[in-house]
């Protein structure tokens, strides 16, 4: 059974019990806050290992709520969204969602989402303490502390940057394609959106912009994108 900590952030009363109810059952720890600044004071409280976000909310809304989360830390964030809303989805990753779920959902197959996306968060963390480090001429990548290093110098990125660059360069010359990264990094095997792919590259590229000659992050035209060493 799980003991995982989950914070369910919905203004529909009706959906957090159901939640409630399919979660704790499975063996979760369910905290419930129905507006977005009530959200993020539970969430301060409780440290929850997981957050269910509804996008439209009183307050604040969900995808503030996800900004404000992801400046304190890497906790997996499942976006909920109404079908017929206007939810940008590539703004919603690139705000840092692991997940997310368009109502109205099958309570199982979001208790199966959480399941997976908890798997997949323990599983990098531990291949992240195992290995942890990548360094080439002038970079150098701490994923156990998630820091990147240009030229010595400590350079800001997202996390969601960081575990890109973390996948590509530690297969040197392996060409990913949009989906594979999405899968990777994300772990949007049916959701994902390509562009969100093409965005976070071109910020990386900003970032290690005249760093070395020696490597570089490469365009494959019409396949994906490449961590290219040059012998």
């Amino acid at each position: 059974m799980a003991n995982e900590k989950i914070l369910v952030v919905d203004d529909d009363v009706n959906i957090c019990e159901l939640l409630r109810l399919y979660l704790t059952k499975e063996g979760y720890q369910v905290t419930i806050a129905n507006d977005g600044e009530e959200g993020l004071d539970k969430f301060n409280q409780v440290k929850p290992d997981m957050v269910l976000l509804d996008v439209m909310m009183p307050k604040m809304d969900g995808l503030e709520v996800c900004r404000r989360i992801r400046k304190l830390g890497n906790t997996p964030v499942m976006m909920l969204t109404a079908k017929g809303e206007t939810f940008d989805k590539v703004l919603g990753l690139e705000l840092g969602a692991d997940d997310y779920m368009v109502k109205p959902f099958d309570a199982k197959e979001v208790v199966a989402r959480i399941k997976a996306v908890l798997r997949r968060c323990t599983a990098s963390t531990q291949t992240e303490t195992k290995e942890g480090v990548i360094e080439f001429d002038n970079l150098r990548l701490d994923m156990n502390s998630y820091e990147l290093r240009v030229k010595g110098k400590v350079v800001e990125a997202p996390p969601k940057e960081l575990e890109l660059l973390n996948c590509l360069a530690s297969h040197p010359n392996r060409v990913y394609t949009r989906d594979q990264l999405l899968d990777e990094v994300w772990g949007f095997e049916y959701y994902g959106d390509s562009r969100t792919i093409d965005v976070h590259v071109k910020r990386l590229r900003e970032k290690l912009s005249g760093a070395s000659d020696k490597w570089e992050l490469k365009t494959v035209w019409g396949v994906g994108y490449k961590f290219e060493v040059r012998q």
